[in-house]
């Protein structure tokens, strides 16, 4: 049974940091590629990020660059996602998915492993 785990959210000031964890079993954590994604309310489900399996590339969206870095730690069947310089419009659930492929477009079709998310509340 696939399991996958997300944890760290929570209640930070905007210009604040967060970092996001998710912990995956059931699968060969080390073959697939791992994505963040979010999820407003009201709004559609978007991808943020993802990594290839091996972490040599890594995408992200427009509105994050420069702000969260993805990475990766195979040993532990787990990743991360650090969020810096958060904006209000950042506040979301976020959840974590493992996937077949990561590509520029961090699309959600490519990602058949979801997590039950972990929200992201930034106050002004």
């Amino acid at each position: 049974q696939v399991q996958v785990v997300e944890s760290g959210g929570g209640l930070v000031q905007a210009g604040g940091s967060l970092r996001l964890s998710c912990t995956v079993s059931g699968i060969m954590f080390e073959n697939y590629a791992m994505g963040w994604f979010r999820q407003a309310p009201g709004k559609e489900r978007e991808g943020i990020s993802c990594i290839t399996w091996n972490g040599q590339f890594t995408y992200y969206r427009d509105s994050v660059k420069g702000r969260f870095t993805i990475s990766r730690d195979n040993a532990k069947n787990t990743h991360y996602l650090q969020m810096n310089s958060l904006k209000l419009e950042d506040m979301a659930m976020y959840y974590c998915a493992a996937g077949n492929q990561c590509t520029r477009s961090v699309a959600l079709r490519d990602f058949g492993y979801w997590g039950q998310g972990t929200q992201v509340t930034v106050s002004s």
